[in-house]
């Protein structure tokens, strides 16, 4: 079933064995339901309006802080609800915070995730707050966020069709490897230099990836031209392209190369020994686009400086999932895991600095 895995998401087989058959009540209204690689459910709530809602893991992080734990918990979770072509508008947070949190901590992060969501426009609307004993975890909770829009103009992570193009933002491995950097700063220091190590922690800013969703969304006609989009978490860039093709009951042809890449991202990654394009990497959104439409796309991305890059197309699902390596095509596996999870916690027991 894969579910011996220590950390991280669970895999697909679970989610379809064990979660998918069990969903509590049918209800008409719900129009996207919880799927493999999809991001946000849909609710027809009357009147041509759609509710998008999606949910996820808050973090704190002892070892980056207060702040950059607040960013990260408001951050990934606006960055799902951007697959949908709209900005969240309102917030939930449930916090089961270690016993040992300080009051100074708590009043920190707080302060941080209003701060965040009152930037990006959302509502705090509700909740719940506790501290629990025996937690051995960086995970402080978990978070929903809602959005309202034409439910005929909202995008799913679901909706690519053979002959898409496949468009990736920014860089792989941005969240990660800056997590690693500001987590063991002496390691990164010692091993990769100052500059190196700077550039992570630069990058970890960049892990909001809102902005291009709602630039592509106002650019290209909504599931037409822009048919879906789905954030890179964890997998990295080439799970979620695999996520987006397994929702989207498509396959797809990815040239390895094209992939972009950060000269800070792969040296970290090459210190720690784990594959950057299977490493969580918010900040970076998939797009399935048109094709014709995907140059002009990247052209309006760069106006704006955000880069992006053409990897490859969505092909026939009976073509399978295909992956370009130094010229030679091949079958493409994922068995779900992200490596970096293991290299973290490693680097915690070992006690790097």
């Amino acid at each position: 079933m894969g579910f011996d895995q220590l950390s991280g998401k669970v895999t697909a087989s679970s989610f379809k064995e064990v979660l998918l058959p069990q969903l509590g009540s049918k209800r008409k209204e719900v129009i996207v339901g919880p799927q493999y690689g999809v991001d946000n459910s849909i609710i027809d709530i009357g009147n041509n309006i759609g509710m998008a809602v999606s949910s996820d893991p808050l973090s704190l992080i002892p070892n980056i802080g207060p702040k950059a734990s607040a960013w990260l918990s408001v951050h990934l979770l606006a960055n799902d609800i951007a697959t949908s072509g709209f900005a969240p508008k309102y917030g939930q947070f449930v916090l089961n915070l270690p016993a040992e949190t300080s009051l100074s901590i708590f009043e920190e992060y707080w302060r941080y995730v209003h701060l965040f969501c009152k930037q990006i426009g959302v509502a705090i609307t509700g909740g719940h707050t506790c501290r629990m004993g025996g937690k051995d975890t960086v995970i402080s909770g978990g978070g929903t966020m809602f959005t309202t829009a034409p439910l005929n103009e909202i995008i799913s992570s679901h909706g690519a069709e053979p002959g898409d193009v496949i468009i990736v933002t920014k860089e792989t491995a941005l969240n990660s490897s800056s997590i690693l950097a500001m987590s063991f700063p002496e390691t990164i220091k010692n091993n990769l230099g100052n500059v190196v190590f700077q550039k992570a922690c630069d990058n970890f800013y960049e892990t909001s990836s809102l902005k291009e969703a709602l630039l592509a969304a106002e650019y290209l006609e909504k599931n037409t031209e822009l048919k879906a989009m789905h954030d890179v978490t964890e997998g990295g860039v080439l799970g979620a392209i695999y996520e987006m093709a397994c929702a989207s009951e498509t396959g797809f042809l990815v040239y390895n190369n094209s992939l972009p890449t950060g000269e800070a991202q792969m040296q970290i990654m090459d210190l720690f020994e784990i594959d950057h394009r299977f490493c969580i990497g918010a900040g970076a959104m998939i797009m399935a686009v048109k094709k014709g439409k995907e140059n002009d796309l990247i052209e309006y991305l760069a106006k704006h400086n955000i880069k992006a890059t053409a990897v490859g197309e969505m092909i026939l699902k009976n073509k399978g999932f295909r992956l370009v390596e130094n010229g030679i095509e091949k079958d493409f596996q994922f068995d779900g895991v992200d490596p970096y999870w293991k290299a973290y916690f490693n680097a915690v027991k070992n006690n790097l600095k």
